[in-house]
């Protein structure tokens, strides 16, 4: 049996091989790159064919990060309509999350049209619905990670929640690959080899489907020429090429290369990435899928670290929801953990129940050589990586930070980024919108323990906190010498940023002994926790990837005139910001309609089509419960101005809302349905308004 220790970290490494095949793969993606341009340009791939600032946004690593949500919004038992409406919920529309190829050649675009059009999963997916073409694309596999993860060595249950969640946009030989690699994931929890893994998840398909099929051909090369995949992959050309398969990418070639990967990569996630990846076809999904079955089964090791580093325990995805875009691979392991112990009638631990809904963040350091995003600034003097040398009684890792030959007057920074912009990254591809991690008022706390081994004492630190659109460093405490006796404990309240969010949370570091300064400072137990207080001014607000800095957005066109937020649809439009698990709150705003009929606040918002609003509709003040589809709480007659301002204040705490306009009390309800959620701007229908200062208090 399982305990939570290797449940965790196993998902935890299963997750880092998913981002290291999708990182590995990605520069040469289908179209233009072929299997022989790959061979005639790289040869052999054994390293990352390209430098990345960042893990950029991918569908491959949005799906297993979202869909999962289902069981938080719907309950354990969650099915494939619920599923879908998670996609409905947390994608904006064409743009990030998916692949917006077109009706009826992206298969995602086409499954979330038919949602939209009240299509309810399975029969979204279906190809009743949508033909064969459409039904068996690769979709089907690469986005069902984590319904293997919360499965630990139960793949028939794995493979059944796997094809639910598929079938919300594909069917036929679509469910067959998702239902292979989801088994697979869980069966690497516990098997001997790589072998036992395939034909585990081989027996949760039909023996004569193609993808069974094409596995076995695979086998069987495999048997002949153990030694020369490259003669494989000539035979999947020969036999199952894309000449054979209609649509843009087909699951049954590219099933065939995962299976190639796997059984010639013999259960080592760097050989098992590069082969996947010398194949050509679609390379970031099957190196990501064949990465994340391997991770799970093989763990962390250090053969990995060339490829691991860079990912540096960060991937990003690009949901509508700020904060859960930056994806902290630790933490995201241990909220698969928590689903994986729940769907065993398993009690998880209390402080990771906690973690599950927190406002704010917890860096334990607990996951094998887990970073948790920490980075340096200079590069070449100061280096982190994970120890277990050293850690607290909660804990049981840190961040050892290398101090190295520092001169009198040098030093640097150590930080983690709650936030991030556009010049942070180097790729374009599903484009990520982010709200910051850590606001104004918030309570940061860790500890520290100085170990020097060589300089005369002079080493000194301050915590600080940068600004996000002006780089100001803003010291949060006294300069001083860190303890060489043992753990110190630190603590500052973030300070006001006059309507600026941070980007970086650390610690300053300087030298100014005489002796060269070679030595390390030992980081445990980060936090940030505690009730904040977001402050907007659109002024200070910049455009970037379609939209506003520090906001996510979803249909209409957001823009920024004269000072203020200018939001204009043709439809329903909204934007969001503040902390995904924000709960009691006031939501405050200087409200200008323009033109049209509903200019709404929102609060406790959990996507497109989960949230309370109050403001302005069809003549009336309202309070509202949108739950895929709309519940007045309350109204009342009230005509608002065009061109006028008004002070729209949006309360909500517990299961009391209360609309305030121009500082009076209008409107009151009563609604249990959502408990947390983001802030937010809403127009349900056609119109324009204009926003000026956003205020978010925490109550």
């Amino acid at each position: 049996m399982l305990n939570t220790t290797e449940i965790f970290e196993r998902i935890y490494s299963g997750f880092i091989g998913k981002a290291i095949g999708v990182r590995l793969g990605a520069p040469v993606e289908p179209t233009i790159w072929s299997y022989d341009r790959i061979r005639g340009t790289y040869g052999e791939v054994t390293e990352y064919l390209r430098d990345f600032k960042n893990f950029a946004a991918d569908d491959d690593t949005n799906g297993p990060v979202y869909f999962i949500r289902a069981l938080r919004d719907y309950g354990l038992g969650a099915t494939a309509e619920d599923v879908g409406k998670t996609w409905l919920n947390y994608a904006a529309e064409e743009h990030g999350m998916y692949w917006w190829g077109g009706f009826g050649n992206s298969t995602e675009h086409t499954a979330y049209q038919n949602l939209r059009a009240g299509i309810p999963a399975p029969q979204s997916g279906s190809i009743a619905q949508n033909g064969t073409t459409v039904a068996e694309q690769i979709g089907g596999q690469i986005f069902i990670d984590s319904w293997g993860w919360i499965h630990p060595g139960e793949p028939e249950k794995a493979a059944d929640a796997s094809a639910r969640a598929a079938s919300v946009a594909h069917d036929g030989e679509g469910l067959n690959g998702a239902r292979f690699c989801a088994a697979a994931i869980a069966q690497a929890f516990v098997a001997k080899s790589i072998e036992e893994i395939i034909e585990t998840g081989l027996s949760t398909i039909p023996a004569s489907s193609l993808y069974a099929r094409v596995a076995r051909a695979v086998l069987a090369f495999h048997k002949d020429n153990p030694g020369d995949w490259r003669a494989c992959r000539d035979m999947l050309t020969a036999e199952w090429g894309y000449d054979r398969y209609p649509g843009v990418c087909h699951i049954i070639p590219n099933a065939g290369v995962v299976f190639m990967a796997l059984i010639y990569g013999q259960g080592d996630l760097p050989r098992t990435a590069e082969i996947a990846t010398m194949a050509g076809w679609d390379t970031d999904c099957n190196a990501g899928n064949a990465g994340a079955i391997v991770g799970t089964f093989q763990q962390v090791q250090p053969g990995w670290d060339k490829y691991r580093k860079p990912i540096n325990d960060f991937v990003v995805a690009s949901g509508v929801t700020g904060t859960i875009n930056v994806v902290d691979i630790p933490s995201f392991a241990r909220e698969l953990t928590v689903l994986a112990l729940r769907l065993q009638g398993k009690e998880p631990p209390a402080l990771w129940v906690e973690d599950f809904e927190r406002r704010g963040v917890r860096f334990d350091f607990d996951a094998p050589g887990a970073t948790h995003a920490f980075r340096t600034e200079p590069f070449n003097q100061i280096a982190v990586k994970a120890s277990n040398e050293r850690h607290t009684d909660d804990a049981r890792g840190s961040l050892e930070i290398l101090l190295d030959r520092l001169e009198r007057g040098q030093g640097g920074r150590i930080f983690w980024k709650p936030f991030y912009r556009r010049a942070d990254f180097d790729d374009e591809r599903y484009r990520p919108m982010f709200t910051p991690l850590a606001d104004d008022g918030q309570t940061v706390r860790f500890k520290l323990w100085l170990d020097p081994w060589n300089g005369d004492g002079h080493l000194r630190v301050a915590p600080y906190v940068r600004r996000a659109m002006t780089g100001t460093i803003e010291e949060t405490g006294a300069w001083h010498v860190p303890s060489s006796e043992g753990w110190q404990d630190y603590e500052f309240t973030i300070p006001d940023g006059k309507s600026e969010a941070i980007d970086e949370i650390g610690i300053l570091v300087e030298y100014f002994g005489r002796l060269k300064f070679l030595g390390r400072l030992f980081l445990s137990e980060f936090s940030v926790s505690g009730e904040g207080r977001t402050v907007i001014d659109p002024a200070k607000e910049v455009l970037e990837w379609g939209g506003i800095t520090r906001f996510t957005w979803n249909r209409g066109h957001w823009s920024l005139q004269q000072g203020r937020i200018h939001a204009h649809t043709a439809s329903d439009a909204d934007a969001w910001t503040g902390n995904a698990y924000l709960r009691d709150v006031s939501v405050n705003t200087d409200l200008r309609p323009l033109s049209g009929a509903s200019h709404l606040v929102v609060a406790r918002a959990q996507g497109t089509s989960r949230f309370y609003a109050g403001g302005f509709q069809n003549g009336e003040a309202v309070i509202l419960a949108e739950n895929h589809g709309t519940t007045i709480l309350a109204r009342a007659p009230f005509k608002a101005e065009y061109g006028r301002d008004y002070q729209v204040n949006l309360t909500v705490t517990g299961d009391r809302l209360a609309l305030s306009i121009d500082g009076s009390l209008v409107l009151e309800a009563e609604d249990q349905t959502f408990g947390y959620g983001m802030a937010g701007l809403r127009m349900a229908s056609a119109g324009r308004m204009s926003i000026g200062r956003l205020e978010i208090v925490e109550l």
